[in-house]
C-alpha cells in the first residue's frame, strides 16, 4: 500500500493527517509516537468520525441513544461538543457494550458487542489516528477490514499461488475475538505509540464489560465484536503471525489471512505438516488454540477436493483443451452455507407481510439492490454461474409466491421476461 491509498475522508485536514502519520511510521519501523491524544478530539477529526458512524448508522448500545434520536432532538452540534470536553478533560469514560446475537448458521449465533453511539464515534476518532501507524507496518498477505483491501484480492494471490501449490492448510482460530489476550495486546500498541492517554483510553474501552439481558459481566479477555475499533485490534494481534510467517517460515509455502480467517498455500504435503506445527507454536504464543473440528489439511493436486474461505468454495476444476480435460485451473464457488444465506436473505425480503402492500417495481427495485451485492461478490469465475443461476430459479419462485398472495391468485410467472413485463425495473439475473 502506498499513501496515496487512503481511506475515503471528506474532510481534507483528515486526510492529510492520515497521510502524514502513515509516511513517518513507514519511514521509521522503530519510531514510536507521542503526542497523539490531542488529535483524537481534534474538532475535524471527531466531525468526520461522527459522519463516518452517521452513515453506517446501526442500532444504539445500553444508553438508549441512537443516531435518529441525536439528528432529529439531541442535537449534532451539541452531540460532538460534549464529546469534545469529555474527552479534553480525561472525563470521558467508556461504558459496557450490549451484548447480541446474530444468526450464524447450523442453529448456531455469534456474539456482538455493541458501543453507545457516544463510544463508536469516539472509537472511529481513534481508529483514524492510529491506523496509519499501524497500517505502514502490516504485511501484504493480510486484506481483511484494511483501507483499499478486499476479500476479492485475497482470493487472486490464492488463484495466483495454486499453479504451484498443492497442499492447503485451512486453518480456524478457536474463538479469536474472544480469546485475544488484553495485556499482550496493549504491549503490540505500545511498541508503536508512547502517548499513555491512548493506551488508557484503549484498555478502558477493552475492559468496559458487557451488559446482557440486565447482568453486568467483566470482559478480561477479547475484544469484542461489533466495537468501530475492534477489527483494528485484532489485525494488531494477527499481525505478529504475519510477520513472524513472512521472516522465518515463508519457505513452507504462502499465507493469506482475512481477519482470523486465513489459509497456507504448500507445495508438498511435508511443508503443509511443518506449517501446522509452527502454526500451534505461534498462536500458543499468542494464547489461542487452533479448531481441531474446523481446521483441514487439504489436497488441490485436482478436482476431488477444496475448502472454503471468505463464502465461497476454492477447488481445481478441469478445462477443456483440444478434445480433453487436461489443464486444472483454480476456480471459485458459493459455499453451501452462502448459497443458503443468500435464499434466506431473498426469503426474508420478500415474504414480509408488510411487502403485499408494495407494488411489484417497489418489490423488485430493492430486491436488486441485493442481488446485484450478490452477483458482484460471488461471480468471479464463470463456473460460479451454475451455482448462481439456482438462486435465479428461487427469486422467480419467490416473486411467484409473492404475486400470487398480493393478486390471491394461483397462475404462475413461468419466466424472467414475464416477470419483467409487469415491472418497469428489469430484475437482477446473478448468472449472466
Amino acid at each position: 500500500m502506498n499513501a496515496g491509498k487512503l481511506a475515503n475522508y471528506t474532510n481534507v485536514k483528515a486526510q492529510q493527517l492520515w497521510k502524514t502519520l502513515y509516511l513517518c511510521a513507514k519511514e521509521s519501523p522503530t519510531r514510536r509516537f507521542h503526542a497523539l491524544y490531542d488529535k483524537v478530539y481534534r474538532p475535524d477529526i471527531l466531525a468526520e468520525a461522527w459522519r463516518k458512524v452517521k452513515r453506517k448508522r446501526g442500532s444504539g448500545g445500553i444508553d438508549g441513544q441512537t443516531i435518529e434520536k441525536i439528528v432529529d432532538e439531541y442535537g449534532e452540534r451539541k452531540f460532538l461538543n460534549e464529546l469534545y470536553l469529555e474527552l479534553k478533560e480525561n472525563r470521558f469514560r467508556p461504558k459496557p457494550v450490549r451484548r447480541a446475537y446474530i444468526p450464524k448458521g447450523n442453529a448456531k449465533s455469534r456474539p456482538l458487542g455493541i458501543p453507545t453511539i457516544k463510544d463508536r464515534v469516539a472509537q472511529m476518532a481513534m481508529k483514524m489516528v492510529i491506523e496509519p501507524i499501524f497500517e505502514a507496518d502490516f504485511q501484504d498477505c493480510s486484506y481483511g477490514f484494511r483501507p483499499k483491501r478486499n476479500a476479492h484480492q485475497a482470493i487472486a494471490r490464492i488463484r495466483k499461488a495454486s499453479k504451484k501449490s498443492y497442499w492447503v492448510v485451512d486453518v480456524d482460530i478457536k474463538g479469536y475475538f474472544d480469546n485475544i489476550n488484553q495485556d499482550k495486546l496493549l504491549k503490540l500498541i505500545e511498541m508503536r505509540i508512547s502517548d499513555r492517554r491512548i493506551v488508557k483510553l484503549i484498555r478502558k474501552w477493552l475492559e468496559a464489560g458487557i451488559m446482557e439481558d440486565g447482568h453486568f459481566r467483566d470482559s478480561v479477555t477479547g475484544v469484542p465484536q461489533g466495537g468501530v475499533i475492534s477489527p483494528l485490534l485484532s489485525n494488531i494481534y494477527l499481525n505478529v503471525l504475519d510477520s513472524l510467517w513472512l521472516k522465518k517460515f515463508a519457505h513452507l509455502g504462502q499465507i493469506v489471512r482475512y481477519a482470523d480467517d486465513f489459509v497456507i498455500m504448500c507445495r508438498t504435503k511435508s511443508q503443509a505438516l511443518k506449517s501446522i506445527r509452527v502454526l500451534k507454536g505461534i498462536m500458543k504464543k499468542l494464547d489461542l488454540t487452533l479448531s481441531a473440528e474446523k481446521s483441514r489439511l487439504v489436497n488441490i493436486w485436482d478436482d476431488s477436493d477444496g475448502f472454503d474461505f471468505l463464502g465461497l468454495h476454492h477447488r481445481k476444476f478441469p478445462v477443456l483443451k483440444e478434445g480433453n480435460y487436461k489443464i486444472y485451473l483454480m476456480s471459485h464457488i458459493p459455499t453451501k452455507k452462502a448459497m443458503n444465506r443468500m435464499r434466506e436473505k431473498i426469503k426474508e425480503f420478500v415474504a414480509k407481510n408488510h411487502k403485499l402492500t408494495l407494488e411489484m417495481d417497489e418489490l423488485i427495485k430493492g430486491l436488486n439492490r441485493r442481488l446485484q451485492g450478490f452477483k458482484n461478490y460471488y461471480l468471479i469465475s464463470p463456473i460460479a454461474k451454475r451455482w448462481l443461476d439456482e438462486i435465479d430459479w428461487y427469486v422467480i419462485g419467490r416473486l411467484t409466491i409473492f404475486w400470487n398472495r398480493k393478486r390471491n391468485k394461483r397462475h404462475k410467472i413461468s419466466s424472467m421476461s414475464e416477470v419483467s413485463k409487469r415491472t418497469k425495473y428489469k430484475l437482477v439475473k446473478l448468472a449472466h
